[in-house]
């Protein structure tokens, strides 16, 4: 017990020191590191676990717990950290299509300038036609008038090669904005609609 309780006093102070970003990887590597259900308990720290390496490894157990839900705690305050919700800007990603689209990959543009370029793999898109929603993006934005331009690549009707575009013009005001990409089989036309949506 006293290597876990240099190990997690190493910890604190590494978050004291370091930052959410490195901490976040110290720990990657505590939660990593194996049980060791051989360490000699501290009788006075943990009455009656001395000689039971079952009530050692229950212990390093919990702590394990502690640290994932510790973990999860910084990955929030990170981001409000650097995503504060003035000026941040998250767009979403969903699917309701059947025959006509298979998605590859989507690009985000915003006032012309790319933000990203989004590769899908087929476990992710399956998980989009279950009902999934994706963050595509999360960044910071000024307050005032912007415009976002999606392009939305895979393979359409026949399987042939199927690139198109849809755009918004948006306003950005103090609080967080919410921005959804919907991807929708329009049964009339019998093709692939594509949409943005200004959630406000």
């Amino acid at each position: 017990m006293q290597r876990i309780a240099l190990t997690f006093g190493a910890l604190l102070v590494s978050l004291s020191i370091s930052g959410t970003a490195f901490a976040g990887d110290a720990l990657d590597a505590l939660m990593d590191a194996p049980v060791d259900a051989t360490v000699p308990a501290d009788p006075a720290a943990a009455p009656g676990a001395a000689g039971n390496p079952a009530a050692l490894g229950s212990q390093m157990e919990g702590i394990k717990r502690d640290l994932v839900e510790l973990k999860r705690d910084l990955v929030v305050l990170e981001e409000d950290l650097l995503y504060p919700a003035s000026t941040q800007v998250a767009v979403f990603l969903s699917m309701d299509v059947g025959d006509f689209f298979a998605l590859d990959s989507v690009q985000l543009k915003i006032d012309q300038k790319e933000v990203i370029n989004y590769l899908y793999t087929p476990r992710e898109v399956e998980a989009l036609l279950r009902g999934g929603v994706h963050r595509l993006y999360l960044g910071n934005l000024k307050v005032g008038k912007h415009e976002l331009v999606a392009f939305f690549s895979g393979k359409g009707p026949n399987d042939r090669d199927y690139k198109r575009g849809a755009s918004l013009k948006f306003e950005k005001g103090i609080g967080a904005k919410y921005l959804e990409l919907k991807i929708n089989d329009r049964q009339r036309r019998l093709q692939p609609e594509f949409e943005i949506k200004d959630w406000e």
